[in-house]
């Protein structure tokens, strides 16, 4: 194919001018294929940039003996399959790959780099093209038939200048605002630090100390529940799509300071019949005390038949405790320090019910807790919306880039 574009451009396919082909797996039954010192490249290391180093590294008969080869330094490879799909890098030594990548030769008429920013552009296309569904790939022929734009030499390598000078200021762009995202985080923590140091309502509050008023209190002395729930499979009990029965909750619907139930699951009916101390009630507060969401605390605030399962504690507090004073306080790294002071490490990181009744949090009247709270939710709204900001624009970034792409590959922009 030799379509003119642009005058002195051409369109052609990858195959034309590339020379391309993927590696391979050394047989695993022989271990010592793997103690050479070739390095291996697996899919799984390609991203943006350039791999000097591998996780494995073969020996020279492992190349013999195999359709794994040795790619020079420089070679440009792309993932052709799996979960990686798409991803890019540059080799900068010399070395092999499994079959799961493909190497494209350096070519003296072709700048690597511009073929890199092509591809880059045309990852979703390719993606949208990969064969499967468990495991789609893109073969070495849907590579060869892609066609790219082509102009002289001398002009990919201005546009590979441009692309970089545009994706430098991008990417400084891009790590300001995740800085401002990080600086969110500090600043969320920092109202709830406050919060439950009494600052937010005090004035003079010395460190350390709580304010007039305020004493310090333990959450079994707050509660007239503490409690977890119980596996169906230990009881005998099955899921059912009948959303009239019981909702299941787990540690995966408790957020922090709200349920997510995006993807609810229910079980039969018996199973709040066999675990009548875990039914939930509007109003409990539930917190996490198993894997890696230890700590995580929300509100439950449905009028439905629910129950949990053993990774969730529910907390029923007393009348003179606001229930989202106490579910902030539980999201603050004050009570984050105490989880991981106290949860043991087995097979998955635990607290005990004896754990969660021994969280101990400075206590003033209910009328304060109430203020506190509006405190806390008012200036956490106006982080919301910063983040929320923050988020589109991350978005829009992304979409910048491929739309410097876009023209950089129609030829405006060179």
């Amino acid at each position: 194919m030799n379509k003119i574009f642009n005058d002195n451009w051409q369109i052609k396919t990858l195959g034309e001018v590339c020379e391309t082909t993927s590696g391979g797996t050394p047989s695993r039954g022989n271990k010592s294929y793997y103690n050479g010192t070739i390095p291996w490249v697996k899919s799984g290391e390609l991203n943006k940039g350039i791999i000097y180093d591998t996780e494995e590294k073969i020996t020279e008969e492992a190349i013999k003996n195999s359709s794994a080869k040795i790619f020079p330094k420089g070679t440009l490879l792309i993932a052709l399959y799996g979960a990686t799909i798409g991803k890019l890098a540059f080799l900068g030594v010399d070395a092999a790959t499994n079959q799961a990548v493909c190497g494209i030769y350096q070519n003296e008429n072709i700048d690597s780099k511009y073929i890199y920013n092509f591809l880059f552009h045309k990852k979703q296309d390719l993606v949208n093209q990969g064969i499967g569904g468990a495991q789609p790939n893109i073969s070495q022929t849907i590579l060869k038939k892609l066609e790219i734009p082509l102009p002289p030499l001398e002009t990919q390598q201005a546009i590979v200048s441009k692309i970089e000078e545009l994706f430098s200021e991008l990417d400084k762009g891009i790590e300001d605002l995740k800085t401002a995202q990080q600086q969110l985080k500090t600043y969320r923590q920092s109202v709830l630090k406050w919060a439950f140091e009494g600052k937010l309502t005090n004035e003079n509050v010395k460190d350390g100390e709580l304010p007039k008023g305020w004493e310090f209190m333990k959450l079994s002395n707050s509660s007239t529940l503490i409690t977890k729930g119980a596996s169906p499979k230990w009881q005998g009990i099955n899921y059912t799509d009948d959303e009239n029965q019981v909702l299941f909750v787990t540690s995966e619907n408790v957020r922090e300071n709200f349920i997510d139930i995006s993807k609810p699951k229910y079980l039969e009916l018996s199973f709040n019949e066999k675990q009548k101390r875990s039914i939930l009630q509007k109003g409990d507060v539930l917190i996490n005390i198993v894997g890696a969401s230890i700590g995580r605390a929300a509100i439950f605030n449905l009028s439905v038949n629910a129950n949990i399962n053993q990774a969730v504690s529910v907390v029923r507090l007393n009348e003179n405790i606001n229930n989202k004073y106490l579910s902030f306080f539980l999201n603050s790294n004050k009570a984050f320090s105490y989880y991981n002071l106290n949860k043991v490490d087995v097979a998955r990181a635990n607290l005990s019910l004896a754990d969660i009744g021994n969280i101990e949090f400075g206590l003033p009247s209910l009328e304060e807790q109430v203020q506190i709270v509006q405190e806390i939710e008012s200036r956490l709204s106006i982080a919301d919306k910063m983040e929320e900001s923050i988020a589109h624009s991350l978005l829009q970034a992304e979409s910048l880039r491929q739309s410097i792409l876009k023209k950089v590959f129609s030829g405006e922009l060179v």
